[in-house]
């Protein structure tokens, strides 16, 4: 049998079942056979099998499904120690959907696409032997993670790691542009090329000079952002990762610039087809002193970038607007114009109800607790990625004359349940942490230098977390309580802690840091004040008893790693960042990033296959309860739970706000009528603010017709 000749399969009927109640209850056990004869039906008569694993893998190298030189670091009885080792961990899918999303997305297939070429298991030796790069230890450390699902690689590198044939290990990338046309025709390739490896783009436009700007003398030649938009959206929809998946981009603007209501109004729905862009997503660089003007209800001024680039001699993006700002007012030879912030404010929230964008970046936020000499100035597709950046001086033929540094995001997660099981927390961070290191090591994206540059700089990973509101269903936690916060936070402190001592241990081996670490406050130790001066030690009894048995850190092992650091230094510049997380999450078997679920048993539309249901991981009559919709809970309770792991967390958090178009009674004490205005994203975007979140992913809105607005459906950046 093929795949491709399988008829009328009976796991598709028995999963739908989930979705009929039986006598009022949710008749789980039909998803549980709905596996069985997945594996059945579809995965054992398709699953080429060989007598031995030396002859499996003679197979797969000698017809270059998977590569030959990363098996000849190890010895064969090592392998197939290796190998027996993942298997004798009894690995189970618990969901159809987890099952069916494996086999039909990760696992390795003929070049027909007729038959599998490997099990959930055969992927993570193949992971874990590529990331130890020989090392036998780490290959079984790494090898234990994934088998127990502690820790999830991203999906470039889950998917692409031992493959003769395959795609990059990063997941997105940031590029900036500076105020020429070498910049913008750089910055294209740079898309083109980008796109083309498999990873979402990230462009800051911020520094382009306004439309009606003069050029060389010439009154209002410019064209503004808008054009350059467009270009950018036709080179990623030209650059399709060979027609497989679109490619994704986003552009970011600041809010000062004189382009913005242009910038949001190529989103609308009814906006000209010339300027209208339709799967370019839309981002906003937002100082403090905009949620000053708002809160004033003020006139803000909007800045020419390219006078004020004369005036300070940098590019608009690294000038601090907030402290700035009244001197640019008060500057005659600064064009300028205005606009009332909270009619601005208010086209965002218009914006948002309609599509869903743009994400807002709070950029003085994510500033003020940079650690890293240098200046944070955009973000990436999923808003959680945030790494100073140099910008490039190119000369007329297109070469670097001063090459700056962009980012490149490598990418993983720990799965929160599974992890808070773990015998030793910290040495599974640490063995999470050297397999983020190889990818950096080994990324080299040489058609892009800056991105080349930044990463052999920096050595930035970016470890974040899954599973947050499965975890606190299973302990009987209502999501945004108290408790929730308190858990959350001790939970990134750890992360905090860990990779710390981890990226310490690698500076130590390798007698390296990150460049320009003695400029950090890492170096002169005041990264650590905080810590040094509050208890960061939970106080809850129920949260005690969560972390029963796993270490905590002291103020005194704070001051001892502190010591250590400013000593030895840090491999990595940085080092947490928290995506979303889609179809691996379902691998995983829990909830997606730390979101609330969106639906107890989730419906999913599958292309030529119709609709696929995922009960929430773990729903039972005790969890049932605890497993609140997104979409019923007030947002500000979720903001918290992101506010508390923000706290210790170097980058950022990817973080979609849910509402319904018809505001369930009583869920917001400032609202008497029950339909969603943009009065309320208004409120909620000022309440992330002050509640010190550095961005707002996306906003998804649930219609009374069961349709969801916004919803994003780019997945080249998440994990």
């Amino acid at each position: 049998m093929a795949i491709s000749k399988i008829k009328d399969p009976t796991y598709f009927k028995l999963n739908n079942k989930i979705n009929i109640p039986d006598h009022g209850k949710i008749p789980l056990q039909y998803d549980h056979k709905a596996i069985e004869a997945f594996f059945e039906e579809n995965v054992k008569p398709n699953l080429k099998w060989f007598p031995t694993l030396k002859e499996k893998l003679n197979y797969l190298t000698d017809h270059k499904y998977i590569e030959k030189d990363f098996l000849a670091r190890y010895q064969l009885p090592f392998i197939n120690k290796l190998f027996n080792y993942v298997y004798d961990a009894d690995f189970k899918f618990k969901s159809f959907m987890a099952a069916y999303k494996f086999f039909k997305q990760y696992a390795l297939k003929t070049n027909d696409n007729e038959y599998y070429l490997e099990t959930f298991e055969d992927r993570v030796a193949f992971n874990a032997l590529y990331l130890a790069e020989g090392d036998e230890q780490l290959a079984i450390l790494l090898a234990d993670e994934m088998i127990h699902q502690r820790y999830q690689p991203a999906t470039p590198t889950f998917l692409n790691a031992g493959r003769a044939r395959r795609g990059e290990f990063v997941s997105c990338f940031l590029v900036q542009l500076t105020d020429d046309m070498n910049s913008i025709g750089r910055g294209i390739n740079s898309a083109l090329q980008l796109s083309r490896i498999g990873g979402g783009v990230g462009i800051n436009l911020s520094n382009l000079r306004e439309a009606g700007a003069p050029i060389k003398g010439y009154a209002n030649a410019a064209s503004g952002v808008l054009p350059v938009m467009k270009l950018f959206e036709d080179s990623f929809s030209y650059s399709n990762q060979l027609g497989q998946r679109q490619g994704a981009g986003v552009v970011y603007l600041n809010i000062f610039h004189p382009d913005i209501v242009d910038f949001l109004s190529a989103k609308k729905e009814n906006a000209d087809e010339k300027i209208r862009v339709k799967t370019l997503s839309l981002g906003v660089i937002v100082p403090d002193k905009f949620y000053e003007l708002a809160r004033k209800d003020e006139e803000m001024y909007l800045f020419s970038p390219r006078d004020v680039e004369l005036e300070y001699g940098v590019p608009f993006s690294y000038v601090d607007l907030t402290q700035e700002y009244d001197k640019l007012v008060a500057n005659p030879k600064i064009q300028k114009a205005t606009i009332k912030a909270r009619d601005l404010e208010t086209e965002i929230s218009k914006l948002q109800q309609e599509s869903g964008y743009p994400y807002i970046i709070n950029v003085d936020t994510a500033n003020r607790s940079n650690p890293i000499d240098g200046k944070i100035v955009m973000s990436n597709l999923c808003s959680e990625i945030m790494q100073v950046q140099t910008p490039s001086v190119l000369n007329n033929d297109q070469t670097y004359q001063e090459l700056g540094r962009d980012v490149s995001c490598n990418l993983g997660s720990t799965n929160i349940p599974n992890l808070m099981k773990a015998k030793n927390f910290g040495k599974s961070i640490e063995t999470m942490v050297r397999a983020l290191t190889f990818v950096t090591d080994n990324s080299n994206i040489d058609t892009v230098p800056s991105i080349v540059k930044g990463n052999r700089l920096a050595h930035s990973i970016g470890l974040g977390a899954m599973g947050l509101h499965t975890f606190l269903a299973q302990n009987q936690i209502m999501y945004g309580s108290e408790e929730s916060v308190e858990f959350t936070g001790t939970y990134f402190l750890l992360l905090n802690y860990w990779t710390l001592k981890a990226s310490n241990k690698i500076a130590k081996e390798r007698s390296e840091t990150f460049a320009d670490f003695e400029k950090s406050d890492y170096a002169n130790g005041k990264y650590f004040d905080k810590y040094l001066e509050q208890d960061f030690m939970p106080k809850s009894a129920k949260v005690k008893q969560l972390f029963h048995g796993i270490f905590i850190p002291t103020k005194k092992d704070w001051q001892k790693l502190k010591n250590e650091i400013m000593q030895d230094g840090l491999y990595h510049q940085n080092r947490l960042a928290v995506a979303p997380t889609g179809s691996i999450s379902y691998i995983n078997d829990t909830s997606a990033s730390l979101q609330p679920i969106i639906q107890r048993i989730e419906e999913r539309q599958e292309k030529k296959i119709g609709k696929i249901y995922y009960p929430a991981a773990g729903l039972n009559n005790e969890t049932l309860p605890y497993y609140v919709s997104a979409y019923d809970l007030d947002m500000r309770k979720m903001i918290d739970v992101y506010a508390a792991a923000t706290e210790h967390t170097d980058q950022g958090i990817s973080m979609t706000l849910f509402l319904r178009s018809r505001i369930p009674r009583g869920l917001y004490e400032w609202k008497n009528e029950r339909e969603q205005t943009t009065r309320d994203l208004s409120i909620l975007r000022n309440y992330a603010f002050y509640k010190g979140l550095k961005s707002i992913y996306y906003v998804r809105t649930f219609t009374d017709d069961g349709d969801v607005v916004g919803a994003n459906q780019c997945e080249s950046c998440i994990i």
